[in-house]
């Protein structure tokens, strides 16, 4: 049975790191989302470091659900590819030793044919990557958005099993115009961690805008029960872009998602 396990984003407060996570504890929340660089530096975190993070989050009852790591290109571009992939690795080594299993990105542009000369470079540096993570007990999980699902279903499907997961994440897929039903359809038997955001379409506007969890188009019972049907025992990750009121917001939020699971 699926299990309610709220995480937050540190970053949707706008705190400095140890206030941000009093405010999550204070919330309620499971765990944790920590973002790499803005909330920790991994290529300068010692092991001294390592430790004292461990003790805030263990003296608030937390756990780290997910580390973000965001590169400003995707593994599909050759231009800086080798720093970005040792960059991941740092980022996938620190996750663990914080007790995260997932560091999340978004992968880059999936090319249209395998016959594309950007598919073998991007096939090569995921697999290494998924070698690292197994290594390390860290997952690089792909997160969604620009993509339609079935697209990325597609590149999983010619890694080695294993190698990405896939950070699932409705509210961006509908600002890119997707259905994150019919992209959970392909994706659900990846998903290792999964987001509590909404938004919906403003045609006036011609483009998606976020809106507070239950109130744009995302429908949260089908896809939780979609989650619940391939057995997803993670988190359902809390987030605002906007920091203003964010409490407000990521306490309705919760108290939305309580409701569903009551």
């Amino acid at each position: 049975m699926l299990q309610l396990k709220i995480g937050i984003r540190l970053a949707s407060f706008g705190l400095p790191f140890g206030r941000a996570l009093a405010s999550a504890a204070a919330l309620g929340a499971d765990a944790v989302e920590i973002d790499a660089p803005r909330d920790i530096n991994p290529l300068e975190l010692t092991q001294s470091g390592i430790r004292e993070i461990r003790k805030l989050l263990e003296d608030r009852r937390l756990r780290v659900c997910v580390i973000r790591f965001a590169t400003r290109y995707g593994y599909e571009v050759s231009d800086g590819l080798d720093r970005r992939i040792e960059a991941t690795k740092q980022a996938m080594t620190v996750a663990y030793k914080l007790g995260a299993s997932v560091v999340s990105n978004f992968v880059g542009r999936i090319p249209e044919s395998e016959q594309s000369p950007d598919w073998p470079m991007l096939i090569d540096t995921l697999t290494e990557l998924g070698r690292h993570g197994q290594r390390v007990g860290a997952t690089l999980c792909a997160r969604t958005g620009a993509e339609r699902g079935e697209d990325l279903a597609r590149l999983l499907q010619a890694l080695p099993a294993a190698s990405l997961g896939v950070d699932f994440d409705p509210g961006t897929l509908i600002v890119h115009g997707h259905s994150p039903r019919e992209a959970l359809t392909s994706l659900a038997p990846y998903v290792l961690h999964a987001r509590a955001r909404d938004a919906m379409r403003d045609i006036s506007q011609g483009r998606g805008v976020e809106t507070p969890l239950g109130e744009g188009s995302a429908d949260f019972p089908t896809l939780l029960a979609m989650l619940e049907e391939h057995q997803y025992r993670g988190y359902l990750t809390i987030e605002c872009e906007q920091t203003r009121e964010a409490e407000v917001r990521i306490r309705s939020a919760i108290e939305y998602l309580r409701r569903l699971f009551s």
